[in-house]
């Protein structure tokens, strides 16, 4: 029998994991859990897709979606998008091929210049890279310093250095490289940090910007998690015409990337007003602190709300309201 009330469907909330984000994926789906309970759905429940009994409990479950509250590696990446598609369980958020593309950035970064938005200048180095020092020579005279260098592929500022001089450059590039495999080295773009989230799936939109305000060198994984009233400025404190290029800009990302659901792009913009974007977070962070509540609640989206919309997305061109047993049509 189809389900014509979202909330009649039975949700399993995937969190966890093996990634550096573990513990942030843990919070998101607790959270995610709550709100859809507030929500009205009658039947959530929460899988730690690290748990020996995952592929069980998620098999034996009958699930109509799953609702993706994971970051990281396996989660954030496309391989859990895989499983899912596998079994023709409908979830929320980005495919496989957006779910990869977006955590890949330099892959991305080929994307968002196809698309007219500006990147920082960067340089990507294979797997197993070790810079001498003339290598690292190099690299400082054609990007400059100060140089932000990060794992190709991780989120939440895991692995992230920001180098001041060319002597720090081989250490860092090891630290990233010890986070994940090939590592991203780019030019440091100095003016405001902002995010721009973005909801829907074949007409997105973009909610308000939030800008993001701190006093250590960057906004690195420790000041992302602290409470949101000591870092998020909402909406953004830009001049009309820079907020509406942001917008615009981060639309255009999650189109670029194929997004479906969410998206949230993180910019810098310069003193001269021109939003340079840094990367696309396919699964943003869905904790009390996160940027995307925040900004969401400042549009009038309360968090339960929120949560039952993403639900609505993922069902949405599937040709399913809600499935019977062992999910819907992928």
């Amino acid at each position: 029998m189809e389900k014509t009330d979202v909330t009649q469907c039975a949700v399993a909330v995937l969190s966890g994991g093996w990634s550096d984000e573990r513990d942030i994926s843990l919070q998101s789906g607790m959270a995610c859990m709550g709100a859809l309970r507030e929500a009205g759905f009658v039947r959530v429940e929460l899988l730690d897709i690290a748990a020996p009994d995952f592929a069980a409990r998620l098999l034996d479950g009958r699930f109509d979606v799953a609702f993706v509250a994971l970051h990281g590696r396996y989660g954030e990446d496309g391989c859990i998008q895989g499983l899912l598609e596998v079994l023709h369980i409908p979830y929320t958020f980005s495919g496989v091929l957006a779910s990869a593309v977006g955590t890949e950035k330099a892959v991305a970064k080929a994307l968002y210049r196809e698309a007219g938005i500006p990147v920082p200048e960067g340089v990507d180095l294979p797997e197993g890279t070790r810079l001498t020092s003339d290598q690292a020579d190099r690299l400082v005279r054609r990007l400059g310093l100060p140089l932000f260098v990060k794992p190709a592929a991780n989120g939440s500022s895991f692995g992230v250095t920001r180098v001041t001089e060319t002597a720090q450059l081989a250490d860092a590039v090891a630290r990233a490289a010890s986070e994940g495999d090939r590592v991203l080295v780019e030019t440091c773009v100095e003016g405001t940090e902002i995010t721009v989230p973005v909801i829907g799936n074949d007409d997105p939109v973009a909610l308000p910007i939030v800008e993001i305000a701190f006093d250590s060198e960057f906004y690195d994984a420790k000041v992302k998690y602290e409470p949101a009233a000591l870092h998020h400025v909402i909406p953004a404190r830009l001049d009309q015409t820079t907020y509406e290029r942001a917008s615009e800009f981060a639309v255009r990302a999650h189109r670029a990337l194929g997004c479906r659901g969410v998206s949230r792009s993180d910019f810098i913009v310069t003193a001269e007003g021109a939003p340079v974007i840094l990367e696309t977070n396919t699964i943003p962070g869905m904790t009390e602190t996160s940027l995307l509540p925040d900004s969401a609640r400042h549009a009038g989206i309360g968090f339960p709300d929120l949560c039952r919309r993403f639900v609505e997305l993922a069902l949405e061109g599937r040709g399913v309201t809600g499935g019977t047993s062992g999910g819907g049509e992928a």
